[in-house]
């Protein structure tokens, strides 16, 4: 069945969501973060591409953005940062998802949502109980005069003050936008350190790169454990059938 044609924005502002295959991890520590942010502000320039937000989770990654090429945008980010973290990892194949998810945004009311919804990721997944707590969002960027910048703040700013945007990314909200929708039966952190200290692994590389037999003891005990399928599929990048059959 041939793929959909992508909505274009009138605007030319699209939040973006990307995340691992499989569900993988995508950032086991901070190098991995600041990498990928500096893959976005190489790419931004070259590609005359406009970031007014963003926010890192484990597992995927939002963006909101103003482009005319996103799709190339997204490709060459996404190339980049598998290169670099296959090296690291000592891997080969993909990292993300074959295609990144994206909606249109046409109006400065859904423009705001859709920022306050991307820095709210940290809080909703029970990371932190306060946005500027998170350290890979682009909050910070938008509350501290210094430090490097990769976002264009200008846009924001000529909409909300600085206290304006502050007390609205506080007040309590039912925002909707695009998500991955997940149900978790038990804190990722500590399914993570469950997988590691059953399997001796230090990464989903390295799980993935254990005999089959091994592999297997090692799933059917943490399904035993009480860690999900999605979950176990997510946190070591192994095919959800592999996980089913284990």
């Amino acid at each position: 069945m041939p793929r959909q044609a992508r909505k274009k924005s009138e605007s030319g502002i699209y939040h973006v969501m990307l995340r691992g295959i499989n569900r993988q991890t995508i950032f086991e520590d901070e190098e991995d973060c600041n990498v990928f942010l500096e893959t976005i502000a190489i790419y931004k320039d070259d590609m005359s591409t406009c970031i007014y937000g963003y926010c890192l989770m484990k597992n995927h990654i939002h963006l909101l953005v103003k482009s005319d090429k996103l799709s190339d945008f997204m490709r060459k980010i996404g190339a980049k940062y598998v290169y670099w973290y296959n090296w690291k990892y000592d891997r080969i194949g993909g990292l993300f998802q074959d295609r990144y998810k994206s909606e249109v945004v046409e109006d400065d009311g859904y423009f705001l949502t859709v920022l306050r919804y991307i820095h709210q990721n940290p809080i909703r997944a029970s990371i932190t109980e306060t946005i500027d707590e998170y350290e890979f969002s682009s909050y910070n960027e938008y509350i501290k005069s210094n430090g490097k910048k990769i976002i264009d703040t200008d846009f924001v700013f000529n909409m909300l003050s600085l206290n304006e945007f502050i007390k609205f990314h506080n007040e309590t909200n039912n925002d909707k936008c695009l998500e991955i929708i997940e149900v978790r039966r038990i804190n990722d952190e500590i399914a993570k350190s469950m997988i590691y200290k059953v399997s001796k692994c230090k990464n989903p590389s390295e799980f993935q790169a254990l005999d089959l037999y091994k592999r297997d003891k090692y799933i059917k005990i943490l399904k035993e454990n009480g860690l999900s399928i999605r979950q176990i599929e997510r946190l070591t990048g192994i095919n959800r059938g592999i996980v089913l059959k284990a």
